[in-house]
């Protein structure tokens, strides 16, 4: 009697194990799965995510989120030319120009533009050249961050004490710079983007999401990837 105990213990525990161990790879499956989903069904649908609107728009902090969220890389053109150029924007500026400042974020855009499944945050004067516009065009799915002038004000001043300094574009005020700027930028944003999204009085999540929401193909894909998400919690809590 007690061997038959001892064999249905044995069995029992052998029969634990199994169940564990196959739970365990469903969660991987599903980590797998997410991770597929990420990469390669968003990759399907758009090559590229490109940021464009002023500067304070939100497009660096969105971004982010937005490569984390959708599993591509993030690229900040801004970052990329200060790499290439070894010094800050603002110092360039200042020595060489805005004239030579533009030609080196032509190469910059040009080059990002030949990659694919990415995010891409370009500088707020990437609309005025042409050739800029066509190859971000070519390359992706354009959003344009739009925001009203005093809450341009407000990000670029917190930016300020926060020690990012950019130089000014006409010697104005910050504010009458602004305007002044973002009424003659305005027709080129909207004539160079597929979509628009306004981040007055919203976090960058919010306009993150909505983002998503709207990319092509995303709103069903969106649903899937959240059903996974929900499976893996429930597996793995």
């Amino acid at each position: 009697m007690a061997g038959l105990f001892l064999l249905f213990l044995r069995r029992s525990v052998h029969a634990l194990r199994r169940c564990f161990l196959s739970i365990f790879k469903a969660v991987d499956a599903f980590k797998s799965i997410h991770g597929f989903f990420l990469v390669k069904f968003y990759g399907s649908f758009v090559m590229n995510i490109i940021l464009i609107g002023y500067r304070g728009s939100g497009k660096s902090a969105v971004g982010k989120i937005l490569a984390k969220e959708l599993g591509l890389k993030l690229v900040d053109t801004d970052r990329v030319l200060e790499e290439k150029i070894a010094c800050t924007i603002d110092r360039y500026v200042a020595e060489n120009g805005w004239d030579a400042f533009r030609m080196v974020e032509k190469m910059v855009v040009r080059s990002v533009s030949g990659q694919d499944n990415r995010v891409i945050a370009t500088g707020g004067g990437v609309v005025l050249d042409r050739e800029n516009v066509h190859h971000l065009k070519a390359s992706g799915w354009v959003v344009w961050l739009q925001a009203g002038v005093s809450t341009l004000h407000e990000r670029m001043a917190r930016d300020e004490q926060s020690g990012l300094l950019r130089p000014g574009l006409t010697g104005e005020s910050p504010l009458g710079e602004i305007e002044e700027i973002l009424s003659q930028r305005t027709p080129l944003y909207a004539k160079a983007c597929d979509h628009v999204v306004n981040t007055d009085q919203k976090s960058i999540r919010a306009v993150s999401r909505e983002i998503m929401k709207a990319m092509p193909k995303a709103s069903a894909l969106l649903a899937v990837r959240d059903q996974l998400r929900e499976s893996y919690f429930v597996l793995n809590p």
